[in-house]
């Protein structure tokens, strides 16, 4: 049986929805989900317009139904929907109710596992309620903090017999993974919706779930590693609205423009000594980043030589609320260095400070451990205990930006295309 790819429009524009489903089912995708946010943002219209749109495809309409069953599927159903998602989490009643809304209007349900306190237990007693799919579903927020759906999904499918749906940040690669493990529909949201080609995009999932023994499964590594590869895959840009516009340093600026990625090796020094900043030298390991607070802005605690050192260490870069001097010579060296302020004198190595105190720098809180990313734009701190969360949220803004760039190179322009007039507060 050939798997069902099932494409989750979870934005706010119908107009843009309906042109992606349009580019995703050109590259694959047989089923068609009007996301929450687009059903809160349009109402029952947004399925009237898919449904004009798309006469022969399967539309799902994701209402997220946890009260009102019976109503909430009429409406869906009289609109054009041909699948009904409520939630799993709901009350038996609701559901049942949900389920004879359905049979009367003639379309199906499913029953979404999102948040779900035991996903197994709750599978086993939905599909004895009788609904069509169970969707194991891992949410957004969910999958930023790193859970993952095809590990549920493979407890399920060794207890139920009810067709299987998953969702939850699945690509090419995981999207096999859930087909190995029993998925006869694979959801994918962003992956599609959010690429620069969307077309391509979607036969590349097509291509894996047709064939998921042929995809090979990558070792990730670390999660360390995991957090640097993205980080270096996204901007400071990306990282600060992931952050809800926090973590930027102020009147923090490149000398050496290039990227920087690595974990917080963190200086307090004082004006006129440059010991502690040198010393910080020998304890980082290759891959962190030293950051410097330096009580001067007129004598320089970093300069060349402290850089080729850093250099001969694998440092990823520094970063200096305080003055570095020797510009030339970093320019050439081209480790990524990024100070507040440039000066031609130095002070003495006098070996006042610390070495991995929390500190300050640039206005953000910085501790030892901490996730230090530069580029021309600026310098971003993310909390280390948060790293994996936001790196993750980081590379969703970054998916959402290429594709808003490639409707913009179509001709449209970017207030035109988010509607902004509409979304104003009055």
């Amino acid at each position: 049986m050939v798997p069902i790819i099932q494409v989750a429009l979870d934005l706010l524009e119908l107009d843009r929805s309906v042109e992606i489903a349009k580019e995703a089912v050109a590259g694959g995708a047989d089923w068609i989900e009007i996301g929450t946010p687009l059903i809160k943002s349009e109402g029952m219209n947004a399925i009237r317009i898919m449904r004009k749109a798309f006469p022969e495809r399967t539309i799902l309409a994701d209402m997220k139904t946890v009260d009102t069953g019976a109503m909430e599927v009429e409406m869906a159903a009289k609109a054009g929907a041909d699948v009904v998602i409520v939630l799993g989490s709901a009350d038996d009643s609701t559901v049942l109710d949900a389920l004879r809304s359905a049979h009367k209007y003639g379309v199906r349900l499913m029953a979404d596992l999102i948040s779900a306190p035991d996903p197994v237990k709750r599978a086993v007693e939905l599909e004895a309620l009788g609904v069509d799919y169970v969707n194991v579903h891992v949410g957004i927020d969910q999958q930023m903090i790193g859970k993952d759906p095809v590990s549920i999904l493979m407890e399920i499918s060794e207890q139920v017999s009810v067709q299987l749906a998953v969702a939850g940040g699945l690509d090419a690669e995981s999207a096999a993974q859930a087909v190995r493990a029993g998925a006869r529909i694979v959801i994918v949201g962003g992956n599609i919706t959010r690429s620069d080609n969307v077309t391509e995009a979607a036969k590349k999932i097509r291509k894996s779930v047709d064939s998921p023994g042929s995809v090979d499964i990558r070792d990730r590594g670390t999660v360390d590693q995991e957090i640097r590869e993205i980080f270096k895959e996204v901007s400071t840009s990306n990282i600060s609205d992931a952050m809800h516009r926090k973590g930027a340093m102020k009147g923090i600026h490149p000398i050496v423009r290039g990227k920087m990625v690595g974990t917080a090796v963190t200086v307090q020094a004082f004006a006129g000594d440059w010991a502690k900043t040198v010393e910080a030298i020998d304890i980082a390991k290759p891959g962190d980043v030293i950051v410097i607070y330096n009580e001067s802005k007129d004598i320089a605690c970093w300069g060349g030589l402290a850089t080729l050192s850093s250099l001969n260490k694998g440092i990823a870069g520094v970063v200096i609320e305080g003055a570095a001097r020797d510009i030339d010579e970093i320019e050439n060296l081209g480790l990524p260095i990024y100070t507040s302020n440039t000066v031609p004198n130095a002070g003495d190595p006098k070996g006042f400070g610390e070495i991995n105190a929390e500190i300050t720098c640039g206005g953000q809180i910085v501790k030892p451990g901490d996730y230090l990313i530069g580029d021309e734009s600026g310098v971003v701190v993310v909390p280390k205990e948060r790293a994996y969360e936001l790196a993750r949220r980081a590379k969703e803004v970054n998916k959402t930006e290429k594709r808003l760039f490639d409707e913009i190179r179509r001709g449209g322009t970017l207030s035109e295309i988010l509607e902004l007039k509409k979304w104003e507060k009055h």
